[in-house]
């Protein structure tokens, strides 16, 4: 398995939808507007398909793929008494607008957003207007939304076009560095993935608990939560998120990436990912697809199962009940842990002068913005990160 594809397209092999009658493929040449809007356009780039996602996991070729999809999720809340038609309407324009989102902020093709940007509202108007095709309700409100949040935000993440954007990024390779809580890390991230596990979890406990999670039938936990809208709409990036990494073969993968880097079965999976004799013993997308991904994994069914699933207490056992910094014990989901992130970046860009410049230096007329793929954070929403950056520039700016 592809790690780092795997962080960068927020999924690992979850295909959704099929190639309809009515695909229209684009090679890698500039992407018109007209067609961006055209449910049945399917944008290639290099020969493949540019896919995009709702939940971070469940992908599609096409607009019209997506509307399916929609489509099924209506049907599927009707039969539930708790939700009535206006509040599965709410459920549908939200996945519409994030899926839009989604479709033209791209992690891998800048066409779609070039597109949207390099042409006036009024332009998308006209073009919205021109299409021939079924279309559900908002789905010209959701274009012109994506293109008036984008038109005056950075998207900050590793592979931004800009400069400023992969630097605002938790991925961020610091070459001297940063000093946190006792220990140095090669980025901000490698902090925040190495903090989940306990000091004392050590590389061969993880392996007997990944051994232990694919002997289970991971069916029934799952229908729990896919048939309860109070558990599942809140949830659905972690419901996405733990569907795929339950599957016995991500299972697999996990124990096939902890046997590489040299790692010894008692070392401790905190400290491995600390900066020891040698920098980058792990690139950023190793702490997220191999340490975070995994952690959250635990962490995550602990959460969300049952108070009498007896899998909580082998979680607590291991120490995937609370995040373990110092003599604090946080809720993973609590925002005691959610607020590291301030103290992380307060390091990185209020004492560190050359990052503090960077942050700085953006006018605060951009907003600083943070998306990939419609994907999630469980342990700290996106809105909850995005606020915090935009937080930490005007902190900066005073300094």
């Amino acid at each position: 398995m592809n790690f780092t594809r795997s962080v960068v397209s927020r999924s690992f092999l979850c295909l959704i939808g099929f190639w309809g009658a009515m695909t229209l493929p684009l090679r890698a040449q500039q992407l018109s507007l007209q067609a961006l809007v055209t449910p049945s356009t399917v944008i290639q780039k290099n020969g493949e398909p540019v896919t995009f996602a709702l939940h971070g996991f469940i992908e599609f070729k096409s607009l019209n793929e997506m509307f399916g999809y929609i489509e099924s999720q209506d049907q599927r809340w009707k039969s539930v008494p708790a939700m009535d038609e206006t509040q599965r309407q709410v459920v549908t324009r939200d996945l519409l607008r994030r899926g839009v989102e989604s479709r033209v902020v791209s992690m891998v093709d800048e066409r779609p957003l070039e597109a949207l940007l390099t042409h006036t509202a009024d332009e998308l108007r006209a073009a919205l207007a021109n299409v021939k095709e079924p279309v559900p309700a908002g789905y010209a409100e959701a274009f012109l939304a994506v293109r008036g949040k984008w038109e005056h935000s950075l998207n900050c993440w590793s592979a931004s076009s800009s400069m400023a954007g992969r630097v605002l990024s938790n991925w961020y390779p610091i070459t001297e560095g940063i000093q946190l809580y006792g220990a140095t890390y090669d980025s901000t991230e490698h902090f925040w993935q190495a903090v989940k596990y306990h000091p004392e979890t050590t590389i061969n406990e993880l392996n007997d608990l990944l051994s232990l999670l694919e002997k289970r039938d991971w069916g029934p936990w799952l229908a729990r939560l896919d048939r309860d809208p109070k558990l599942y709409l809140p949830n659905a990036y972690a419901v996405e998120f733990l569907r795929t990494n339950l599957a016995p073969k991500h299972l697999r993968a996990f124990q096939q990436e902890l046997s590489k880097h040299d790692l010894r079965p008692e070392e401790k999976a905190r400290a491995a990912q600390q900066r020891g004799a040698t920098s980058f013993r792990f690139t950023a997308p190793d702490e997220k697809a191999l340490w975070g991904d995994l952690a959250d994994t635990f962490y995550l069914i602990y959460t969300l199962s049952a108070d009498d699933d007896p899998i909580r207490k082998t979680m607590a056992a291991h120490h995937f009940d609370f995040v373990y910094l110092g003599g604090r014990k946080m809720g993973f989901v609590s925002e005691e842990f959610r607020s590291l992130m301030l103290d992380i970046w307060r390091v990185k860009y209020l004492q560190m002068a050359r990052f503090r410049e960077v942050i700085a230096n953006i006018p605060m007329q951009i907003r600083l913005e943070h998306f990939l793929n419609d994907g999630d954070s469980p342990d700290i929403p996106i809105p909850v990160y995005v606020g915090y950056l935009n937080q930490i520039r005007d902190l900066a700016r005073a300094k």
